[in-house]
């Protein structure tokens, strides 16, 4: 019960979307009330941490996890939306093929038509500013660039200024931070305003199309909210998966870690983003030209780029 109250209690006092998700996750109260007798009924640790874990996903968020020695919870933010997503596809010769570039995290390639591509996994995969110049330069005359990052779960928010700073002309706002001042559900600072400044290196100013699906979490959600402000970026596939709080860890007497959303982001019209960002143009994925080995959401920004 020890542990019980603690989590209970830290979740009620740090967590930062209690107000914005009222109308879709239950009242922490309830949870509390339904939640004690299934610990008090756990005779095990692993019996316990699974409680413990259903508790926690009632928060709806993939930012909560709680860390033990043989498990770490984790909330489903793709449920039933379609992938939107085939590697597979993307190995053909149509685009990655073998004859990729890689710079850091990030590999990239000229297409069919002079329009570049680069796609992006993970901002836990890092890359440099020399490697930022090479790719830029080798597509400075492109007629446009595909930007990928679908299925890219999200990492260290370093990468996200220093990979949109190479599209941007000025200084935008991008975006608004907050954090908790206080215990209460509503006990918040002031919204910061986040800014975004252009590079002073290499740089592109073309058309640029971002690709996105339900598997853009957490960094790779704050890096689409960064780039759908620039004037010459353009939105394309599903919508992303969210995750818009800066996570905090705290400990449980038992050893296990729990992590949690504290700080919420907000876009640059004062709008949460923690359910994800919708794309400027809606494109799933057909199963027609899958069979054909094509990437309905690759072909559809290039088409934009083209202007066909």
């Amino acid at each position: 019960m020890e542990n019980f109250e603690m989590l209970w209690r830290i979740v009620d006092e740090k967590y930062c979307f209690f107000e914005y998700k009222k109308d879709s996750i239950k009242d922490w109260n309830e949870v509390y009330r339904e939640y004690k007798p299934k610990a008090l009924n756990c005779s095990t640790s692993m019996e316990l941490f699974y409680v413990f874990a259903d508790m926690l996903n009632e928060l709806k968020d993939g930012h909560v996890n709680l860390f033990a020695p043989f498990d770490v919870s984790r909330y489903d933010i793709q449920g039933d939306f379609p992938f939107n997503f085939n590697s597979n596809i993307l190995r053909g010769e149509r685009y990655w093929g073998k004859d990729f570039k890689t710079a850091g995290g990030l590999r990239y390639k000229m297409l069919e038509g002079n329009v570049g591509y680069i796609y992006y996994g993970s901002f836990s995969s890092g890359f440099g500013e020399s490697n930022l110049d090479y790719v830029i330069r080798h597509f400075k005359d492109t007629e446009g660039i595909i930007l990928d990052i679908r299925n890219n779960g999200g990492g260290a928010v370093l990468f996200v200024d220093m990979l949109a700073s190479r599209f941007a002309s000025e200084r935008v706002l991008v975006g608004y931070w907050q954090s908790k001042i206080g215990k209460g559900h509503t006990d918040f600072s002031e919204p910061q305003p986040i800014y975004l400044s252009p590079s002073p290196r290499e740089s592109y100013h073309g058309k640029v199309a971002l690709l996105t699906n339900r598997s853009c979490f957490s960094a790779a959600n704050d890096f689409t909210q960064t780039m759908k402000v620039l004037s010459n970026v353009v939105v394309f596939g599903d919508k992303t998966g969210g995750g818009a709080g800066m996570p905090l860890s705290s400990e449980l007497p038992c050893g296990w870690s729990l992590r949690l959303s504290v700080a919420p982001y907000m876009d640059a019209n004062m709008q949460f983003t923690e359910f994800g960002i919708e794309p400027n143009i809606r494109v799933d994925m057909t199963l027609e030209d899958e069979l054909q080995g094509l990437d309905t959401i690759i072909e559809t920004a290039k088409s934009w780029i083209l202007g066909n």
